[in-house]
């Protein structure tokens, strides 16, 4: 088998010949790099730092669910328990 098409890989991936670097006439003048963030990026850091500084644990619902649990009034339905966690075992693994 002769393969005659390996000369002609080079110019489409260009890898035979090397670019040159043209370098650029300095002004004098020293540029800077700046960013400017629009009033939407603003507001958005804004409540993003809102969320991030809000708690995960709802106190009140604690404190309530707690309180019934020490008084001996919160009871939990076993057959909704067990659908629960068969509709979640399922969700997993099917």
């Amino acid at each position: 088998m002769r393969i005659e098409a390996y000369n002609k890989i080079d110019p489409v991936y260009k890898t035979g010949k090397t670019s040159k670097i043209t370098k650029t006439a300095e002004t004098g003048s020293t540029a800077r790099d700046e960013v400017s963030i629009s009033s939407l990026g603003y507001d958005y850091q804004i409540a993003k730092q809102a969320v991030a500084d809000a708690s995960d644990i709802r106190e009140d619902k604690v404190a309530k669910l707690k309180g019934r649990v020490d008084s001996g009034n919160y009871h939990v339905n076993t057959n909704d328990f067990a659908n629960k966690l068969l509709e979640k075992y399922n969700a997993l693994y099917n």
